[in-house]
């Protein structure tokens, strides 16, 4: 369902603890919502509680959440870092976005 790249994941286990989270037992909390200048945007934090509406995947040893309204929007996505001088920091790689912003933080199906 979500993929987390080798980079993502060292920068997420490394935020997750700055900010008082466990990488090993919390989670990722990933979904869309309205927004963007391309119609959807993505939503990323940290959780240590799921609800019932959401479903969790594991990838690279990380746990991620999606609520189920989102799945649909985030299928076959992967969840990648990208530092340095020109980073771009979280990227999601959706194979589903029809178009996405320049900036890569809203998409459209």
């Amino acid at each position: 369902m979500i993929k987390v790249s080798d980079q993502a994941k060292s920068k997420v286990a490394q935020l997750m603890t700055e900010e008082g989270f466990n990488p090993e037992t919390d989670y990722i909390r990933v979904g869309v919502k309205s927004g963007g200048c391309s119609g959807l945007e993505y939503v990323l934090k940290f959780d240590n509680v799921k609800n019932e509406t959401d479903q969790v995947f594991e990838d690279n040893g990380l746990k991620v959440i999606v609520e189920k309204k989102s799945i649909l929007y985030l299928a076959g996505t992967t969840l990648e870092y990208s530092g340095g001088l020109n980073g771009k920091g979280f990227v999601f790689n959706n194979p589903n976005a029809a178009r996405t912003c320049g900036c890569g933080e809203s998409f459209s199906l």
